[in-house]
């Protein structure tokens, strides 16, 4: 046991003892019992040591300015009381065992990004979205956390839950699109999955919550830039994620770079103790975003360091990554009365229970094993499910004179720069993935059809300022090169298929971009494999929704694969050849041009709204532009068709605060392939205190349907569906009248209408 390692005498080793008796350590002790061990062990602290609990540090610097110097001599005094970004696991084991070297030997909580998976990568969470499937997006959370458990990571810093409505995001990717319902859902699911049932299970891995709060509506669509927002958008449209995160039990979370109210988040006390733990009641800890406490300086807010970390504690946040601001300055901030002892308690307790409840004192190498590790890691069974999740994310964007699937016999000219790259098939966030064990596009179409030919036929980009900024570089010679070999081998093909989009350093953190087209080289090739006169089939790898409306013309299908992971050649191939018909259904808007963004299907009406095929000038509409999206919120097209039938309800007009209204709806395949059609509901509440949104998606369900087969949808309406917050942020319902719509999108709905009074 942990315990036998321990070498003290006198006084001090009694009270150690006393304190760290296996009766105490025992994990399924109650509350109290926990308190009560925590409380004994503060009360052995020293100041220094309870700061030590506050600091974060790591060996890299992967998104930030700076690594932690002399890492190993601050574990080894207590001065870093936790970690991250270890990537080795020897080295990983090494600097666990720091740990023994501190007077009390706590042990570090061991944090990494671990976003979509550890070894086993599964589609970036865009992707994962769009397959509309919590159930599945649970079970590749809880494959990542016994993954990483067993080489001793007990954190990670996901699910990021941030609402965003804008694609020049490049961290997009990294979340679950436009819409707070279905964002919700998923961030309950990822929660469960990270930690399982109970945090001390030895694969359970505690969960972060990010970035609290509202990161997601970044101006501009610029990584770290400033917000602002009325507080029912806040309390409507953007919290409601982490709160849902928060209620599934999130045992950390993290504060965002930007400003909520003109106060940045770090320093924002009404965020972090006046919502988060006062009236949502989280019990957890609060870590920073990297660095976050220095750059409160930059904000305007903080003149030096220590107003800056005096700013943080008092807001709320118990623990500094990386910038090591606390450790060095809250001592002197607590001589001069600017903090309290029992703030910096409070900051080092929370850190201790999160230790605690992890099972870290009982076992600080839990789960560390690495014969373990080979046996649970990129498993034939992970293999699977990464394919079921590409499968599930793949959306079919177009399909003119229903070219998919294709025949396995067909000939086939596979054209494109990521089409046999395996770590292009991740995304910035998967570091830690196995790319030896990817499944490229090529390779997945050579098993089931090995009548295909391959050709780059393209450089990933052409824009200098992004190719000196990303170390590529771009070859005018060479790409006409490469494309007249791309022709000539599409000359002898029945049919071209070709992989464009983003490469893996176009999205993700810090790639925020004022172009989200297709990079000219790659729009060119696709003009000229288009004029072969072959039909063309688009597989578009992404991070983000793109402007593609002017490629669409160019391409008889395309399927938008995003990053799909270790098995997306599988997935694909499977899609491509009809083997399994596509699902996946948009959860983040595509616009037509960048003019239109911020663009998203719960948009409010205005006083002079755009009514299409309407002459009126004087209205809300682009002289330029059309004011629809290119493809919207839930759209997503099938192998086979659905009929909906008319919406039929239970009741119009309905009385009281305690009924029930149910809306159906027949549902037909009338195609010639079994498929999948999510369904969904979205409500509008006609007339209010406060203007609503035209549409809000309230409830969704699977279904799936053999050709010819019909059947009935019912959803129950409640009161709570109908709640909302007012201008005094009071959340209830309003007599009125509603609409319900019901469809395959958040635009090809029927629509019936009630009315609820109370």
């Amino acid at each position: 046991m942990y315990l036998k390692t321990i070498k003290y005498t006198g006084i001090g080793f009694f009270i150690f003892i006393l304190c760290y008796s296996p009766r105490c350590s025992a994990q399924d002790i109650s509350k109290k019992d926990r308190d009560k061990y925590i409380s004994a062990m503060m009360r052995n602290m020293t100041l220094d040591e309870k700061l030590g609990q506050l600091n974060l540090v790591t060996p890299m610097a992967k998104t930030g300015p700076f690594a932690t110097k002399n890492i190993n001599l601050k574990i080894m005094d207590g001065s870093a009381g936790n970690v991250y970004g270890i990537l080795s696991a020897g080295s990983m084991h090494s600097k666990l065992m720091l740990a023994d070297s501190t007077r009390l030997k706590i042990p570090l909580i061991n944090g990494l990004d671990i976003i979509h998976g550890y070894k086993t990568i599964f589609p970036i969470p865009l992707g994962l979205s769009c397959s509309w499937d919590t159930i599945m997006i649970e079970k590749t959370a809880r494959v990542a956390a016994i993954e990483a458990t067993a080489v001793g990571y007990n954190w990670t810093f996901s699910p990021m839950v941030d609402i965003t409505r804008d694609p020049r995001w490049g961290r997009v990717m990294e979340g679950s699109g436009e819409d707070p319902y279905l964002g919700g859902l998923i961030a309950r699911a990822m929660v469960k999955g990270y930690q399982g049932p109970d945090l001390k299970n030895e694969t359970s891995l505690m969960s972060c919550i990010k970035h609290f709060a509202m990161y997601g509506a970044a101006e501009a669509g610029r990584d770290y830039n400033t917000t602002d927002m009325s507080m029912i958008s806040m309390y409507q449209n953007y919290l409601p994620p982490y709160k849902v995160a928060v209620d599934a039990g999130a045992a950390s979370i993290m504060t965002s770079f930007n400003e909520v109210d003109g106060v940045p988040a770090t320093a924002n006390k009404w965020l972090f103790t006046d919502l988060l733990r006062n009236e949502w009641g989280f019990k957890g800890f609060v870590v920073t975003d990297f660095n976050a406490i220095q750059e409160l300086m930059n904000h305007g807010v903080a003149a030096d360091t220590k107003e800056a970390a005096r700013l943080a504690i008092n807001a709320g946040v118990d623990m500094d990554m990386v910038s090591e601001s606390m450790i060095a300055t809250l001592k002197q901030s607590l001589k001069e009365g600017k903090v309290t002892i029992n703030q910096i308690d409070d900051a080092c307790r929370r850190v201790l229970e999160a230790k605690y409840k992890l099972g870290l004192f009982q076992n600080p190498y839990r789960n560390y094993s690495p014969d373990k590790a080979a046996k649970v890691t990129l498993t034939a069974e992970n293999k699977l499910l990464a394919k079921e999740a590409a499968l599930k994310s793949i959306v079919l964007l177009k399909n003119d004179n229903k070219i998919l699937p294709l025949k396995k016999e067909t000939k086939i000219a596979l054209v494109g720069n990521l089409a046999n790259n395996q770590r292009e098939m991740f995304s910035m966030w998967s570091f830690t993935g196995d790319a030896n064990n990817v499944v490229t596009i090529l390779n997945g179409i050579k098993k089931q059809n090995s009548n295909v030919t391959f050709t780059l036929g393209t450089q990933v980009n052409n824009d200098t300022v992004f190719n000196r900024k990303n170390f590529e570089k771009y070859d005018a010679s060479e790409q006409l090169k490469m494309e007249d070999e791309a022709v000539n081998l599409a000359q002898n093909a029945d049919v071209i298929v070709a992989v464009l989009g983003e490469s893996l350093g176009m999205s993700g953190e810090a790639k925020s971009r004022t172009d989200i087209s297709l990079p000219d080289c790659q729009r060119n090739l696709l003009k000229k494999l288009k004029a072969t006169g072959k039909p063309v089939v688009w597989l578009l790898i992404n991070g983000r929704p793109m402007t593609i409306e002017a490629d669409m013309r160019y391409a008889d299908a395309v399927l938008d694969i995003w990053r799909p992971g270790t098995s997306a050649g599988d997935a694909v191939a499977d899609v491509l050849f009809g083997n399994y018909n596509p699902s996946g259904k948009l959860t983040m808007t595509f616009p037509r041009s960048v003019g239109q963004i911020p663009i998203y299907y719960n948009h409010k009406n205005t006083g002079r709204p755009y009514i299409p095929g309407q002459t009126e000038k004087f209205v809300s509409n682009y002289i330029d532009e059309q004011n629809s999206p290119l493809f919207p919120f839930g759209y997503g097209l099938s192998y086979t068709s659905f009929s909906y039938s008319n919406i039929t309800l239970s009741d119009t007009l309905l009385q009281g605060d305690k009924r029930t209204l149910i809306a159906s709806v027949q549902i037909t395949n009338t195609g010639k392939y079994a498929g999948e059609e999510t369904v969904q509901l979205y409500l509008n509440d006609k007339v209010a205190s406060v203007a609503r949104p035209v549409k809000e998606l309230k409830n969704f369900r699977k279904i799936m349907l053999q050709p010819g087969e019909t059947r009935e949808v019912s959803f129950k309406i409640t009161l709570e569906q109908l709640k909302f917050y007012n201008s005094s942020l009071k959340y209830n319902w309003e007599s009125g009248a509603f609409t319900v719509y019901i469809g395959t999108d958040s635009e090809d709905v029927k629509e019936a209408k009630f009315t609820w009074n109370k």
